[in-house]
């Protein structure tokens, strides 16, 4: 048990798509996923961005996207990961805000973010089967 508390090894090797708007909190997210092994892709914070990485050919193996990006709502994002069976979770400052249906089963993570706990559940969701 000690081992998956504190470093998901399930991230070494990992390429993770991260989607933040907030500059240093994007910084920080991928700092915490390379110091476990991970390759970020990104970070970016437009969602033009995010389609040109998204249709780059190259492999995801799981992301973290903020569910507000610059005023534009990421679903249209979410879809084309969920379609690729790609985990992700959302990140939000908000203290409600409503996914829908669509997304219930997606975790959301409230700002400001515990990166150590992000960590884990990332590993986790990467080493769940998909549904």
């Amino acid at each position: 048990m000690a081992a998956s508390s504190h470093q998901p090894a399930e991230l070494k090797g990992r390429r993770i798509f991260v989607v933040e708007d907030e500059y240093f909190l994007a910084e920080d997210i991928g700092k915490t996923f390379r110091a476990l092994g991970a390759e970020i892709a990104g970070p970016v914070g437009h969602l033009e961005d995010a389609l040109k990485i998204l249709h780059d050919g190259s492999v995801l193996d799981a992301a973290v996207l903020d569910v507000n990006i610059r005023s534009e709502m990421i679903f249209p994002i979410a879809r084309e990961l969920r379609a690729r069976n790609v985990p992700f979770l959302f990140t939000t400052g908000y203290d409600k805000i409503t996914l829908g249906p669509e997304f219930q089963d997606v975790p959301l993570l409230e700002k400001p973010i515990d990166l150590a706990a992000m960590a884990r559940k990332l590993a986790g969701l990467i080493t769940q089967p998909p549904s």
